[in-house]
């Protein structure tokens, strides 16, 4: 990069949604805006958490300024905990957001190494050559913000998540005023949210869920339990209200739930309701007077919902007469998961309710009118579509067109774009990848070991092991395990042909072969995949242990 163009560096959040890290390059310095997580699904066999790899940004961590981040959720902030030992730089964000990662730094034990400023909203700071207005928008969690960068060669508006919502009734509505002021100055580039870029019309307002919610909660007799996104705090005020409405309290299922109850509270939201009962105190209320607000909105198997539909819950219980609200919509991906859920709690009596059913969930990304509306406040040269799959970027560019944008460019991460001077044009390509937490480590999605245990997920593993005297002589019969493959017990034919197999194997080599435990070994390995690719048609991770006595 020269130091007198102005660039613009996805490495995670496009042509995807989720794992959002974007870079911003000018005078020699580099500015991470956002460094969240994604999750695991079927592909990547006990995987919960990826993220972008942030080796090329690593390597110049000596010229970054910094992290700031639009707001708080997990696809936003979420890897910052995972990630900062190999960044080391500042870190920016609201107070909610700050709430949220002091939270998760203490987890890690970085929470007394991570520089952390908190900057109140609507607040401009530097970070070197960068100048940063921060511009409150309105989103489905407290206090996110649109990003103004500024540099001498032009204002670039990096959106992060955002609808117009013109009634939020927790926190501050869009800075209206602010936009268009900064539109008059002039916007050289729009790097833009198109998650909702198929929805036509307006993504609706948290105001009309809540009076939809007060009504249908009246309708209930037996328990009510209604899973949403945690960290959708008007959502979970909208649904104490209606259960107060409604003469009943509320507890809270799940530790994210009470993780961002804390960090609301510390930051003035939640103010006029009582605290929240604990779902031990909530036993013992009669069914018609209690609500539970539960995580596992998307069928996670290790979050509340999912233990109480599988009736493994210590405290709740939910069966005939009782009723599940789903007041969240399904992110792609997680169908089979949320279906199976769903069925689960059928099957114990409960009743689920879903948006399909009734209005009881809006979006917290803008749909087509509102990305309209928001061309015609900025009025940027050019538009980066950003936060989605290749389909939405594509349509986020047409709309950007048809909005009168000069040039609208579709990228895909590790594509650094000039943005100025000059038309924006593609001047590099970086190496990119993810990376998931395994345990306690972090490692690559593609590493060996991923790789494996996907493969043994599908094929299963074995095993064999033989003991050879040191001139190559069998001592005994080979001895196997094929771990998801054969049960010796009830398979003895099958399992005494693999074994046969490697046995003929070594007895084939020469004598004087046999004394290389390489190629004893590779004849081994070669005899169980081919037995157990014949009658099984797998081909399993395989292992050989060679004993020589």
């Amino acid at each position: 990069m020269s130091e007198g163009e102005l660039t613009f560096l996805p490495l995670g959040g496009v042509g995807e949604i989720g794992m959002n890290l974007a870079v911003y390059g000018y005078g020699g310095k580099w500015l991470i805006v956002d460094c969240g997580v994604s999750f695991g699904d079927e592909t990547m066999p006990m995987v919960d958490v990826v993220m972008a790899d942030p080796t090329w940004i690593e390597e110049r961590r000596d010229k970054l300024v910094g992290i700031v981040l639009t707001h708080g959720h997990e696809d936003h902030l979420g890897a910052v905990q995972y990630l900062w030992d190999r960044l080391r730089c500042p870190v920016w964000a609201t107070p909610f957001s700050a709430s949220i990662l002091k939270n998760k730094l203490h987890e890690t034990g970085l929470h007394t190494q991570v520089p952390l400023n908190v900057v109140e909203l609507g607040s401009r700071f530097k970070a070197g050559p960068f100048e940063i207005e921060m511009i409150s928008i309105t989103h489905s969690i407290p206090e996110p913000n649109l990003l103004a960068i500024r540099t001498p060669l032009g204002t670039v508006v990096h959106t992060g998540d955002w609808k117009f919502d013109p009634d939020p009734l927790l926190g501050l509505a869009t800075d209206t005023e602010a936009l268009r002021r900064v539109g008059k100055e002039g916007v050289l580039a729009l790097i833009g949210d198109s998650t909702n870029v198929f929805t036509k019309g307006h993504s609706g307002s948290e105001s009309e869920v809540r009076g939809s919610l007060i009504e249908l909660l009246g309708r209930f007799d037996g328990r009510i339990a209604v899973s949403c996104f945690a960290t959708n705090v008007a959502r979970l005020e909208s649904i104490a209200v209606a259960a107060m409405a409604n003469d009943r309290s509320v507890a809270l299922v799940g530790r994210s739930l009470w993780r961002i109850d804390k960090a609301a509270r510390e930051n003035g939201y939640l103010a006029d309701l009582p605290p929240f009962l604990t779902e031990h105190d909530a036993a013992y209320l009669p069914k018609d007077k209690v609500v539970y607000i539960c995580t596992g909105s998307q069928g996670e198997p290790r979050a509340a919902l999912a233990r109480i539909a599988s009736g493994d819950h210590p405290h709740v219980k939910l069966g005939k007469g009782d009723v599940c609200i789903f007041s969240s919509r399904i992110i792609p991906g997680n169908e089979k998961d949320i279906y199976r859920l769903q069925n689960d709690l059928v099957r114990l009596g409960v009743e689920v309710v879903t948006e399909k059913d009734e209005f009881v969930h809006v979006s917290g990304h803008p749909a087509r009118e509102e990305m309209e509306e928001m061309y015609r406040l900025l009025r940027p040269r050019f538009a980066v579509p950003v936060h989605g799959e290749a389909r939405h970027l594509q349509e986020h560019a047409r709309l950007a067109r048809s909005m009168g944008v000069e040039e609208a460019i579709e990228t895909c991460n590790g594509t650094m774009l000039r943005l100025a001077p000059g038309p924006v044009e593609v001047v590099d390509h970086v190496p990119t990848g993810k990376l998931c937490v395994d345990g306690p480590r972090i490692v690559r999605i593609d590493s060996e070991i991923l790789r494996n245990r996907r493969r043994m997920v599908f094929n299963g593993s074995a095993v064999v092991t033989v003991v050879l005297d040191k001139f190559g002589k069998l001592l005994n019969d080979p001895q196997l395990t094929a771990l998801g493959l054969l049960d010796a017990a009830h398979e003895a034919e099958e399992h005494d042909t693999v074994v046969e197999a490697v046995r003929d194997a070594i007895e084939e080599l020469p004598l004087k072969v046999r004394k290389d435990d390489g190629v004893v070994r590779e004849a081994a390995r070669l005899a169980v995949r081919r037995s157990l690719r014949d009658t099984h048609g797998k081909k399993p991770i395989t292992d050989v242990h060679l004993v020589r006595v």
